[in-house]
This record gives structure tokens, sequence and C-alpha cells, in this order.
């Protein structure tokens, strides 16, 4: 079973044919879940609670940027600071507005295609709604324990 399984939403955007979320951005969502899954490692007290604010913080962010509001304050934690980073990092990369890599050889080989804020939210929204199952589920780290099965 994979991370994505046990919630099956549908996504359409446009005019593509509608699809589960987790078929149609696999990528995406590892990309994100690996943002996650590194802080997690370095914050093995982390909860899914600080997931979950932070994905809703990220999502008013890029919700804000898409209709022009200014950003809201949220008051993050340290470890929610560092959990925004990493998954920010990734999703900036995803937008085609952020590297991973420092050399120019290295972002051409591994740029992929860029991605639309509505599809990074769609993706952000998927993954929170995986936290509030797994937390409800298995508790605290519900979620963390059950994705880092899967992503390393």
């Amino acid at each position: 079973m994979t991370q994505f399984q046990r919630v099956n939403p549908v996504v359409m955007l446009g005019d593509e044919k509608t699809m589960r979320v987790e078929d149609q951005y696999t990528d995406v969502l590892q990309n994100i879940e690996f943002g996650i899954v590194t802080t997690y490692k370095d914050y093995p007290g982390m909860s899914d609670s600080d997931v979950t604010r932070m994905l809703e913080a990220l999502v008013d962010r890029y919700a804000a940027e898409k209709i022009g509001r200014p950003l809201r304050h949220f008051s993050l934690s340290d470890v929610e600071q560092a959990l925004l980073k990493n998954v920010r990092r990734m999703c900036e990369w995803r937008l085609g507005r952020g590297t991973l890599v420092d050399t120019p050889e290295k972002v051409k080989e591994i740029a992929p295609e860029p991605k639309t804020i509505d599809e990074i939210v769609l993706c952000l929204k998927r993954i929170l709604k995986s936290v509030k199952t797994w937390n409800k589920e298995d508790g605290r780290q519900g979620y963390l324990k059950f994705v880092i099965q899967y992503v390393q």
C-alpha cells in the first residue's frame, strides 16, 4: 500500500481528465514529502500537528501570492519553521523558481517541468489530508511514522 491509497480525491485542473491527485502528481508529492521526512530525521520529536500547521501556512502563503493578498503572519515553532523551509524549497523548485543544487550544470540536469501554484497547492492539500487521516488513525506521529516507510 502506498501512502496515498487510503484517501483518493480526484483532481480536475483546466481541461485535463479527472485523475486522482496521487496518480497525476506522484513526483511532486514525493518531493514535498521528502522535505517533511528530512526535517523529521533532524527533529525526531516533531509531531503531525507540526506538519499540519506548516502545510496550512504554506497553502495560505501560495493562495495569498496567487490573489495578490498580503501574507498572513503565522507564529511557527522552530520545528515548524524548519519544516516550512525544507518543504517550501521543494515547492519553489517544482514551480521552477528555485534550485536544489549549486552548479549550473546540475540545475539543467534535474530541472523538472514547472508546475503552477494551483498544482502545488493541490498537492499540499492532498498531503494535509493524508496527515489528518494518519494522525486520526495512529496518533501524534501517525503520519510521520507512516510516510517515513516510503520516503527515505
